[in-house]
């Protein structure tokens, strides 16, 4: 199944970026936007997990936040990867909690390496995804859009991780919760 393990929002900061997307979505730039309900911080994508090797992901991940606290997040500010000139992804930042999602992430990837997942040989860095483009048409009005953005949320406490499986559909995917591993208060 393909797996990967994220930290979730809460519903009212979903509906915000819902309301951020609808003027971007006016521009009629070719962009896939990502269904509210489905933003999420990856903190390691796992791809095809065998069904036999779930709960080793299970464990390592819990090893991987054994003593991680709770903390307090926001998101703020909003960019593309890989810059605005060639933008593929569509992203909203953290603030707040930036630095506690890079140790978790840079943990769990240790841990995923031992039983056999390769490590991202990118440097973690926590975003949020809500778009990808498809193609340059249009773009030029939603880069000068996500430019000018001035986005950013409330605080929000960030106590658990998922374990996720993702099913992809013409639709969009689906994510299904394996596993929330909690953090300590």
């Amino acid at each position: 199944m393909r797996t990967f393990i994220a930290v979730e929002l809460p519903e009212q900061i979903k509906k915000q970026i819902e309301v951020l997307q609808v003027p971007l979505k006016k521009t009629n730039a070719f962009v896939s936007w990502v269904k509210p309900g489905n933003i999420h911080i990856t903190l390691k994508f796992l791809g095809e997990v065998p069904e036999e090797k779930i709960d080793e992901v299970f464990s390592a991940t819990e090893l991987a936040l054994k003593g991680a606290k709770s903390f307090k997040m926001n998101l703020k500010g909003m960019g593309a990867f890989p810059d605005f000139r060639r933008p593929r992804v569509i992203w909203i930042g953290t603030g707040k909690g930036g630095e506690e999602l890079s140790d978790m992430a840079n943990k769990i990837e240790d841990e995923m390496e031992k039983i056999g997942y390769p490590k991202e040989k990118r440097k973690f860095s926590p975003h949020f995804t809500i778009g990808r483009v498809k193609s340059p048409k249009n773009i030029e009005k939603l880069v000068e859009l996500v430019k000018s953005a001035d986005f950013e949320t409330e605080d929000i406490e960030v106590n658990e991780v998922t374990v996720m499986k993702s099913q992809l559909h013409p639709a969009g995917a689906i994510y299904t919760p394996l596993k929330k591993i909690p953090l300590l208060d």
